[in-house]
């Protein structure tokens, strides 16, 4: 009998979609060939239940420290932040011992497992690397944003852009030098750091140029939770528009009843999952507002998305062929809908210049004009090319040969 190959998921628990990746890809290896090991924080846990794993307990900053340090455009960890999760990934590593160690925003095993002696694979969106076509980022949500205008802050933030990418990889770096590691040229490197770079994309969407071989797209994870259907799903009126919202674990979920309010003056019908951040009080008459939905059959359902901009619900609406108006807030969220707009499947809105009139006239014209439900089909088939769980368990036995 051959011996079965270690692998190790090690999430970063600071939103869903950073343990949801991991686990879908985890669970698609043969159980016969490899065993498989998942770490993360215990928030999101569900996502790991009846997978069948051995999991272990690590420590994540918590989704509203990141969600804070995120809204300041401050790094996302400090040295001594990283110092911790080194030490607690290295103690990790030698007691379980894994042939490959697979993270998902972990960024800390770009030391820990180049330390222990172990294969890296790293996974990440393509619009964080170093290769991707797009040179010139998108100012997020920050507060000076609020006080000058994105066009005033975004101008002098592109004059200063690679001093300020490079000082976000400074603490990483710090400790990278500490084990005798090269240095990182900047955030970029910094996240999509590994043995193996494998990208949840498609190059269509979101291109990039000049790959070194050891960075591969291999599509989108899609997933949605297995649940029971509202007893008034099969209720729903077929004569208007249906609009799915949801702002997820990550979105400005303050602005939802301004969403709602506007929604509910329009001839469509709406399906709201708040994900059990916001108490809807007064919910019009042409909404349902639940905690949470099976995202793909409302997606499938809809002839729009509304969502947070997240790669999570813009990949999941577009899987399912359907539109996406993003209200996107952070950088990762508008550096999506960024290439979902240039692919014309899509609308952004920022949040920081939410205004009811706009988004009543962005929706309107979402729904009203034909061609971009048209480009959501045509990124439905370039997802098909790609598909993630076959492509990752080639990597993995590429690696492991």
């Amino acid at each position: 009998m051959v011996e079965r190959k270690k692998v190790l998921f090690v999430s970063e628990a600071v939103t869903l979609a950073h343990v949801v990746r991991p686990a879908v890809l985890a669970s698609a290896l043969d159980s016969s060939r490899y065993q498989v090991e998942f770490a993360s924080d215990d928030r999101y846990g569900f996502c790991l239940e009846g997978r069948g794993f051995t999991t272990h307990r690590i420590h994540s900053k918590s989704p509203q420290a990141f969600l804070d340090v995120l809204s300041k455009g401050a790094p996302l960890y400090s040295y001594e932040e990283l110092k911790d999760y080194v030490m607690e990934d290295r103690e990790l590593l030698k007691s379980v011992r894994p042939d490959l160690v697979v993270g998902d925003f972990r960024l800390s095993l770009a030391v820990s497992a180049a330390v222990e002696g172990i294969p890296y694979a790293s996974l990440v969106n393509a619009h964080w690397s170093p290769y991707s076509t797009q040179s010139r980022f998108p100012i997020p949500d920050l507060p000076p944003v609020r006080l000058f205008g994105s066009r005033v802050v975004g101008f002098f933030f592109h004059l200063v852009q690679e001093s300020v990418f490079r000082q976000h990889a400074k603490a990483l770096n710090r400790l990278r030098k500490e084990y005798g590691l090269e240095v990182l040229p900047d955030l970029r490197a910094a996240y999509t750091h590994g043995d193996r770079v494998l990208y949840l994309d498609v190059p269509e969407l979101v291109p990039t140029g000049n790959l070194p071989a050891n960075h591969r797209y291999i599509g989108p994870v899609q997933w949605a939770p297995k649940m029971d259907l509202p007893n008034w799903w099969d209720e729903q009126p077929t004569d208007r528009p249906l609009v799915y919202v949801t702002l997820g674990s990550s979105g400005k979920v303050d602005l939802l009843p301004a969403v709602l309010q506007t929604l509910g003056a329009l001839p469509i019908y709406g399906l709201v999952a708040t994900a059990g951040r916001k108490h809807i009080e007064e919910v019009p008459e042409n909404m349902r507002v639940v905690d949470f939905l099976p995202g793909d059959l409302a997606a499938r359902r809809a002839d729009l998305v509304i969502c947070n901009g997240g790669s999570a619900t813009v990949y999941q609406a577009l899987g399912e062929g359907t539109p996406v108006l993003g209200i996107a807030s952070n950088m990762d969220q508008h550096l999506t809908m960024g290439c979902v707009e240039k692919a014309g499947a899509g609308v952004l809105l920022r949040s920081d210049e939410f205004e009811g009139g706009k988004f009543d006239h962005a929706v309107r014209r979402m729904l009203d004009e034909v061609q971009f439900g048209a480009a959501a089909e045509r990124v439905k088939v370039w997802f098909l090319a790609y598909p993630a769980e076959a492509l990752f368990t080639e990597v993995v036995a590429d690696m492991l040969s």
